[in-house]
């Protein structure tokens, strides 16, 4: 195992440790950490395609209910994470789950819409995930999904402020270490609030003189992404040298 990897688990599960220490908010009744039940096949990611430095680090907000929350995996829509990535490993369970958002790991008959088109995208540009990996690398910048009774998703940006401030704080420390990790020179928020935190990281750390762009982010919620996926963000790639030829 190379000393990059070491160092990524080792800050992923201080990130794993300090989200569970993040108070629940009063509107969430259920929260998942992936970190912890999904670390198997996150350990498998990790220690497959984070072994050297990244030209582009690629960032999303948090997991999704039949992604990441299934398999360990950003974005981790279960087709490309077990076909294209070559990863599949045991999945446990959270201590109390929604009954509407069961964890059935890679047995889950969901596919993650948004991980469908970004894991797509790349795969059309790339070819190979191997390929993808050697320049570029994808997270999220926080690891918990929160519920509603309903099993309606919170999103982090619709957290209360104290809260907000607490996830930040774990959060934030988790993005700079994964930097310095592995010095990426372009920094891409997948959908505007990663983007933000992407900047918030750049401006905290002046002397690596990064680029900071954005991705369109491929939700079927987004009527924008609906309309110009994968045009938009072959465009966005191209402006940012985030290409297979460059």
């Amino acid at each position: 195992m190379s000393s990059i990897v070491q160092k990524m688990l080792l800050a992923s599960a201080q990130l794993a440790d300090a989200s569970d220490a993040v108070t629940l908010p009063a509107q969430a009744a259920f929260v998942y950490n992936p970190l912890r039940y999904a670390w198997a096949p996150y350990e498998l990611y990790v220690s497959r395609y984070a072994q050297s430095p990244k030209k582009c680090l690629f960032l999303g907000m948090n997991p999704g209910p039949f992604g990441m929350a299934q398999t360990g995996v950003p974005f981790g829509e279960i087709e490309a994470v077990v076909n294209w990535m070559h990863i599949e490993a045991p999945v446990g369970k959270p201590a109390v789950m929604h009954p509407k958002r069961p964890i059935d790991g890679f047995a889950c008959h969901r596919s993650e819409a948004s991980g469908r088109r970004l894991w797509g995208l790349f795969r059309e540009l790339y070819g190979t995930a191997e390929r993808f990996f050697t320049s570029n690398y994808v997270t999220n910048y926080c690891p918990l999904i929160w519920m509603t009774e309903s099993g309606a998703n919170i999103t982090p940006d619709k957290l209360p402020s104290n809260i907000r401030q607490q996830i930040d704080a774990a959060c934030m420390q988790f993005l700079k270490t994964v930097i310095h990790i592995l010095e990426p020179k372009i920094l891409v928020g997948i959908g505007a609030y990663a983007a933000r935190k992407m900047q918030e990281a750049a401006n905290l750390m002046p002397e690596r003189h990064m680029t900071v762009g954005s991705l369109l982010h491929p939700s079927p919620a987004s009527p924008v992404a609906n309309k110009f996926w994968p045009e938009r963000p072959i465009e966005q790639l191209k402006q940012l040298g985030v290409w297979p030829d460059n």
